[in-house]
């Protein structure tokens, strides 16, 4: 990859800087008919954050019963219902 020149990188600066609803993605074509093997959000990784937190302990043992990652299926779990949470509360707003 090619180092960006100081100009290149003062106008992304300044571009960062812009608020979302400023953007103009106008050029940009929507996305229809994704191939079936089309992983959205594959090279999304979230900043993980170390919390500690009390179960019951059937609930943990259901969750450890299926094997390995258990704590990685709370946090699907978790973002599921979140994401639940969300369209609700944007269909209320309408």
């Amino acid at each position: 990859m090619t180092k960006l020149t100081p100009e290149k990188r003062k106008k992304l600066l300044k571009l960062a800087k812009l608020p979302d609803n400023r953007i103009d993605v106008s050029d940009i074509p929507e996305i229809k008919n994704l191939p079936s093997d089309v992983v959205i959000g594959k090279f999304y990784r979230p900043k993980k954050t170390s919390v500690t937190i009390r179960l019951d302990a059937d609930v943990l043992a259901w969750l450890k019963k299926t094997g390995d990652g258990y704590q990685t299926r709370i946090n699907t779990y978790l973002r599921e219902r979140m994401q639940r949470s969300g369209r609700q509360h944007s269909r209320a707003a309408r």
